[in-house]
């Protein structure tokens, strides 16, 4: 009996049934065994939104679960706000500016030269990144896919936004609720120009977000232009090329 309870690993625990001896494995809990548990009985949805939460901190953590609960319950009036019609000066905002806020740059550079309305001089646009690598260039899928629309990328550099960019500008477009959230923390004095550019879309993303391409392929980058390039264009329309301000813009020369 003692050569067999020796022979035993410790982690084995002896019974007595019948005269003879049966090990039984003891479980021990694993370490992740928590976040088991809340992944059985709270969706992924809810766990990815926390994750968000914590990282995000506390100002702007609370700020990003409000506006995903709003979009969740379908109240969205705050993601409707329009930049003012003699808005002339722009800032798309991304995570990195790498991607979307870059592209949405180029598109407006574009549109602006093809309105034929001689405003593009008249008129700033700028990209940055809440959390930009300063000097790195534009994704390859997002070259790829700006240039399939008959836009060149390949001297764009990522920049961080920084407190200037902010106060040279009329309004400042944020990309998705995280954007939205870090940039209010961080500039809560300028609020009212921080905008959604979801605003201005066509598609299921009106007033909601516009993803993030870079956790998808190059497809759903081709996608992600398209979209941003209707924005652009509507931006223009709703504010440059507006009825009345072209004439303003025009006496102002």
């Amino acid at each position: 009996m003692n050569l067999l309870r020796n022979e035993i690993p410790l982690s084995l625990k002896p019974h007595i049934i019948r005269g003879q001896v049966v090990a039984e494995q003891v479980s021990q809990p694993p370490k992740s065994w928590p976040k088991r548990v809340l992944r059985t009985v709270i969706p992924d949805f809810l766990l990815k939104q926390r994750s968000i939460v914590l990282r995000l901190g506390p100002s702007a953590g609370r700020t990003y679960a409000a506006l995903r609960l709003r979009d969740v319950l379908g109240m969205r009036m705050e993601n409707r706000r329009l930049a003012p019609p003699t808005a002339r000066s722009f800032l798309f905002v991304c995570f990195g500016n790498i991607m979307r806020s870059a592209m949405a740059e180029f598109f407006m550079h574009k549109a602006l030269a093809e309105s034929g309305a001689m405003l593009a001089h008249k008129v700033l646009v700028m990209s940055a990144g809440v959390h930009a690598t300063a000097g790195r260039e534009a994704h390859e899928w997002a070259q790829q896919a700006a240039a399939e629309l008959g836009v060149s990328l390949s001297q764009h550099r990522a920049k961080p936004v920084t407190r200037e960019m902010i106060e040279m500008v009329d309004c400042v477009l944020a990309m998705d609720f995280q954007n939205k959230a870090e940039l209010l923390a961080l500039y809560p004095d300028a609020e009212d120009k921080i905008l959604m550019l979801s605003a201005y879309a066509e598609c299921d993303w009106r007033y909601r977000e516009i993803p993030d391409p870079y956790l998808g392929n190059l497809e759903t980058t081709r996608y992600c232009a398209r979209q941003l390039q209707v924005c652009t264009h509507n931006l223009i329309a709703a504010t440059i090329l507006s009825q009345g301000t072209v004439d303003q813009v025009s006496l102002e020369r």
